[in-house]
């Protein structure tokens, strides 16, 4: 290991340090405001969504079939199935399109 892979190891360490300690610092014991509640709230779903999405469009050569695929993922999830049920009732609509393509 070389004395600049220790730096970079080093450095990383204090990035991901400084956001999980700045909260603890600041925020002692007050309460945070219901608005930024409800900010934080989101930040899973949206960090997931951006997680998804491009592997949606990037699934097949034809974004048309990721989208397609998602669409009845949604649908199936909305009507509140199982998430097992939700990816096959996917996989099974994509392999359906997927003799007509």
């Amino acid at each position: 290991m070389t004395f600049t892979m220790i730096w970079v190891i080093v450095g990383m360490a204090v990035v991901t340090y400084i956001p999980r300690m700045l909260p603890l610092v600041f925020m002692n014991a007050q309460t945070i405001p219901v608005w930024l509640q409800a900010i934080l709230r989101n930040v899973p779903y949206a960090a997931l969504g951006a997680l998804i999405f491009p592997g949606v469009l990037t699934v097949h050569d034809n974004p048309a079939f990721g989208i397609i695929g998602a669409l009845v993922a949604i649908t199936v999830a909305f009507l509140g199935a199982n998430l097992i049920i939700v990816v096959l009732s996917s996989i099974v609509a994509l392999s359906i399109l997927s003799l007509f393509i």
